[in-house]
């Protein structure tokens, strides 16, 4: 069934993901220890970057229904005006992808499937640092 977030352009998706996994990684890196704010931005940025964003999304492709696919495709294809300072094209726009579909399934209230993406983010970030990111 088509909601009306479909039809929203897949950057402003994008904008809408980017701050809702923002918020998911740095309450994740708080949650256990108070640590100093310099030291909690370097780590999340093992999450957040968009060359990590582009190492999860790929892993996390698998994982995806076909609708999920789609907006993930599509933000990943969408014309983009900017670039990421320290990420290569294609790692750009597959972080797009990746913060379209957490866009998505936030506005569209979709918050158990969320969790579970969002979780498997984490998961695939911490699995992945060291190796590709």
């Amino acid at each position: 069934m088509l909601t009306p977030y479909h039809s929203y352009s897949s950057l402003t998706l994008a904008y809408v993901g980017d701050a809702v996994y923002e918020v998911f990684i740095r309450t994740k890196l708080t949650k256990d220890c108070d640590k100093k704010v310099n030291r909690l931005h370097k780590e999340a940025k093992n999450y957040v970057s968009a060359k990590a964003q582009c190492a999860i999304a790929l892993r996390l492709s698998d994982d995806l229904t076909e609708e999920e696919t789609d907006i993930f495709k599509r933000g990943r294809n969408t014309k983009v005006n900017t670039k990421a300072k320290n990420a290569d094209f294609k790692e750009y726009h597959t972080a797009t992808g990746l913060e379209a579909l957490i866009g998505y399934l936030y506005l569209t209230k979709n918050e158990k499937r969320l969790n579970e993406i969002l979780e498997k983010c984490y998961f695939y970030a911490q699995d992945n640092m060291g190796e590709s990111i």
